[in-house]
């Protein structure tokens, strides 16, 4: 290998006494391609002297014998974004919903890097886009998600030799300052704020009974299934028949429903979150009998409608249009305002609110904080410690407080 070294569009009568300042190029023959055998000739320009382009031509000569020479591409981020996608969805075979949040990641990133080269981001560049989409108050779950997505597009093209240096690899999502708290009642309000709504038990009969006197076709059973399970509402709606034991009062769970654009008929049975998520709940002798009634009403109805029921063998079906398939999850949320009106209680409360109301419950009861995790198929989950903590903190002062006065006794 040997480099060429030129003044361009030099328009001096001697280049060799060059004085009208171009700068220098260079041309080097960097042997062929690994994969087609062709010839490769690299030429770089805008050098100011010619020791500058015979210094990069060694430089280029060394990488190129120890392997590592990177041809890094003009390639822009939108482009291999683009590119990118499908071969992620190929490797890793993910499912619906994370595909949408990877899109979710890519169009918020697009705004910062879509005309700038792959080759050209710098990790400030990178950085500075998490800061200022951070400055725009989105949640850190969705920053993660959005800084993940980065780190896996520049990782392949690092892979792909496309770039010598990952931009995305320090980055980080900036975390927001302590606020330092002065009394212990600041302490408490804080430490309250930090917990999801929830029902108090007093508030779950009260919204309960709203669902027995005031709820519509099949609300009594899906909200007591919902608060005495503790499942996800996209557990719920996509349970089977089969999914029941009688016997042993059992319920399972081993898939969950997505639906991108609230088709009905367009839905998706899927794995649910993690393996933990694959579980078996024991339930009451209350939620098996109600199960039961529920069956009945339900072949009554199949009969009734006959072959326009789409019988897949779901609890949860549609009964005025798409007879038969599970019945969406929005319906839930919209089922669940509705009665919380009716009740008189707390509106912000959602579907998923029952999860935690369970895990109060089940923390009051005495059930420790490793058999609520089983029952609700979390391995690690911290809103779920943070309310047993909340729950159990009387019930451990209680015990020091027993300990106090056995110790002061006589």
């Amino acid at each position: 290998m040997k480099g060429h070294y030129k003044r361009r569009n030099c328009e001096c009568d001697d280049p060799k006494k060059c004085s009208c300042g171009k700068s220098w190029t260079y041309w080097v023959d960097i042997g062929p391609d690994p994969k087609t055998g062709k010839r490769r000739l690299k030429t770089k320009g805008s050098f100011k002297t010619k020791k500058e382009a015979v210094d990069a031509v060694a430089a280029l000569i060394t990488d190129v014998k120890q392997g590592t020479y990177i041809n890094e591409s003009n390639i822009l981020f939108k482009d291999f974004a683009k590119q990118w996608l499908p071969m992620y969805i190929e490797r890793t075979c993910p499912k619906p919903g994370t595909i949408r949040l990877r899109k979710y990641g890519i169009n918020k990133l697009l705004p910062y890097l879509a005309h700038i080269k792959l080759k050209n981001i710098s990790e400030e560049m990178f950085q500075d886009a998490l800061d200022d989409l951070k400055a725009n108050n989105l949640s850190k779950s969705t920053l993660e998600g959005i800084l993940a997505t980065g780190k896996m597009i520049f990782d392949m093209a690092l892979h792909k030799k496309l770039i010598r240096e990952d931009p995305a690899k320090k980055a980080y999502i900036k975390k927001d300052p302590k606020v330092i708290k002065e009394t212990d009642e600041d302490d408490q309000k804080n430490s309250d704020e930090e917990l999801p709504n929830y029902f108090e038990k007093e508030e779950l009969k009260i919204f309960l009974d709203a669902a027995k006197k005031n709820g519509l076709f099949m609300d009594e059973l899906i909200f007591t299934l919902l608060a005495y399970t503790g499942m996800r509402v996209g557990e719920l709606v996509v349970l089977k028949w089969k999914d029941i034991d009688f016997n042993k009062r059992t319920v399972r769970i081993n898939k969950t429903y997505y639906n991108e654009y609230n088709n009905i008929a367009k839905y998706e049975l899927v794995q649910p979150k993690t393996e933990k998520s694959k579980r078996k709940i024991m339930v009451s002798s209350l939620v098996i009998e109600m199960l039961k009634k529920h069956k009945e009403e339900q072949e009554r109805i199949i009969a009734k409608l006959g072959g326009s029921y789409d019988n897949k063998r779901f609890i949860f079906t549609n009964v005025e249009c798409y007879q038969g398939l599970p019945i969406l999850t929005k319906l839930v949320e919209n089922r669940m305002k509705r009665l919380l009106k009716l009740a008189n209680l707390n509106t912000k409360l959602s579907p998923h609110s029952m999860r935690h109301t369970h895990t109060s419950l089940l923390a009051a009861a005495g059930v420790k904080l490793e058999d609520i995790k089983d029952r609700l198929g979390h391995f690690d989950d911290e809103v779920t410690r943070k309310i047993y903590l909340h729950i159990t903190d009387p019930v451990k002062r209680e015990a020091s407080d027993k300990f106090d006065n056995f110790m002061k006794s006589e």
